[in-house]
C-alpha cells in the first residue's frame, strides 16, 4: 500500500474519535504484513485512564482478526477544526510504541502526519531504541 494512502486512511479516521474531554482527535491506519488495513481511533473517558489510543484501537482491531504482524502504521491527531498551519506532529505514546513492538515486523515504518502530502516517516525502533520484546522473554531458557 501507498503510504500517502495509509496517511489518508488516519487523517479518515480521525472523524470515529470520541473526544469530549480533550477534542483532540487522533486517528491511525495500520497495515499488516498480509495488506490488511486496520483503522482506529482514539476513544475517551471520564475516569482518563480508560482512554484508549488510536493506534492501540486500530492494533487491538488486526490482533482480533488475527493479524500480527505489522509492517507500517499512519497516525495523525489535533484538535477538530484546527487550521492546517496551526497542526503539529503526533507521535505515538510510550503505550502506543510498546504494543507495536510487540507485533512489528523489522524495519516497521511509521508515519507521522499532519496532512496527506506533509508527514513525516521513521521507524518503529526509532521511535522506540533498545526495546523489549517477546525475544528476551526466552533469554532465560538459553541459560
Amino acid at each position: 500500500m501507498d503510504k500517502k494512502e495509509l496517511v489518508r486512511l488516519a487523517l479518515e479516521a480521525q472523524e470515529h474519535s470520541y473526544v469530549p474531554y480533550s477534542h483532540f482527535r487522533v486517528g491511525a491506519a495500520l497495515l499488516t504484513e498480509s495488506g490488511k488495513v486496520y483503522q482506529g481511533c482514539n476513544i475517551e473517558n471520564a475516569s482518563y485512564g480508560a482512554t484508549n489510543c488510536a493506534e492501540r484501537t486500530a492494533a487491538f482491531r488486526a490482533v482480533f482478526d488475527g493479524e500480527t504482524r505489522f509492517a507500517a502504521l499512519a497516525v495523525a491527531g489535533f484538535p477538530k477544526d484546527c487550521p492546517v498551519e496551526d497542526r503539529g506532529y503526533a507521535y505515538p505514546c510510550g503505550i502506543c510504541r510498546q504494543v507495536l513492538r510487540e507485533f512489528a515486523l523489522p524495519g516497521m515504518k511509521i508515519y507521522i502526519a499532519r496532512t496527506e502530502d506533509d508527514f513525516i516517516e521513521t521507524t518503529l525502533e526509532e521511535l522506540l531504541p533498545l526495546s523489549f520484546g517477546p525475544e528476551d522473554l526466552s533469554m532465560h531458557d538459553k541459560g
